[in-house]
């Protein structure tokens, strides 16, 4: 059977339409009406004989002929974009667009400057920044990169470490006034906590050849790293927090460390993508940007010689 153009469109829709979970998240995501998707897939079933999908209003699954025709047409869109890439590659100057996802706090406080440096290097590369602390589907929204401070969970995606941000305990003189300060790690579990929700409550702390792991608990938590920092200046508890964000109130004095001899857990801060795209011009500068960004820009670990 000769494979026509219009049916190779229609492998690309199907494609779609397994990698977004429905018609409609395929309609939007390459840009077509919902009714051109459909017809795209009934043509296809009806040239194949066979049927692919198995629709109903929630959910759709893939039958078996679909499953190994699905593998086909995937490979077909794969090579596709490739080729656009590869030619996007050969240009002298980056153009096109990248759309970002990222966690508020992290991204107003380091990516949102680096991006500006950036974008003054390569003008012709548009941005497009969602700023939210929920995990987001990179294949289902588009994402070109996604910034997490998680090890990459879905083998579906690819990843690359692009810095190590220190971390440092933290209170409010108000707190310290009223409930002390912690002299040692076996106190930190006698004290209040504000629970950052997005990683574990389990504070660890490493000493020269000694490590020490405290469950925390508090009476806040919140799944916004903002609101976390806000929480501990206002007394609530102690938190443990990134040296940027805390730096700087440390400085001002409505922040004061604790425990400074030890050292606390850091946080690994990755870009996840999908599969292949690292090969564009573009997101390959992004990548390398932001690793060389951020070693020029590394954060002072300690504030005790700054005292």
């Amino acid at each position: 059977m000769n494979v026509s153009f219009e049916q190779l469109k229609s492998m690309v829709v199907f494609a779609q339409i397994v990698e977004q979970g429905s018609l409609s998240g395929a309609a939007k995501y390459i840009g077509l009406s919902r009714a051109v998707v459909s017809y795209h897939l009934k043509k296809l079933e009806a040239q194949l004989e066979v049927k692919l999908l198995n629709r109903s209003t929630r959910a759709i699954n893939l039958t078996e002929a679909g499953k190994a025709y699905y593998q086909r047409c995937r490979i077909i869109a794969e090579q596709a974009n490739a080729a656009n890439q590869q030619i996007e590659n050969l240009k002298s100057e980056p153009v096109g667009l990248l759309k970002i996802s990222c966690p508020v706090n992290v991204g107003l406080q380091t990516i949102v400057p680096a991006l500006n440096q950036f974008r003054k290097l390569y003008p012709k590369i548009e941005l497009d920044l969602n700023l939210t602390d929920e995990v987001v589907n990179i294949m289902k929204d588009g994402i070109d990169l996604a910034i997490r401070g998680a090890p990459l969970a879905d083998s579906a995606l690819q990843a690359i470490k692009l810095a190590t941000l220190p971390t440092c305990l933290c209170g409010a003189p108000s707190y310290f006034q009223q409930h002390g300060r912690p002299t040692n790690p076996s106190e930190l579990s006698q004290h209040q906590w504000v629970i950052y929700k997005l990683t574990s409550n389990v504070i660890e702390l490493k000493k020269g050849n000694r490590s020490f792991s405290i469950t925390v608990n508090g009476s806040i938590s919140t799944n916004n790293a903002a609101a976390r920092t806000a929480f501990v200046e206002g007394g609530h508890g102690l938190g443990r927090i990134p040296t940027y964000d805390a730096w700087p109130k440390i400085r001002a004095g409505t922040l004061e460390s604790v425990l400074d001899d030890y050292q606390a857990k850091d946080i690994n801060i990755y870009g996840v993508f999908p599969p292949g795209t690292a090969n564009t011009k573009k997101l390959r500068l992004l990548l390398n940007y932001l690793q060389e960004y951020f070693t020029s820009h590394s954060t002072i670990s300690s504030v005790i010689n700054e005292r």
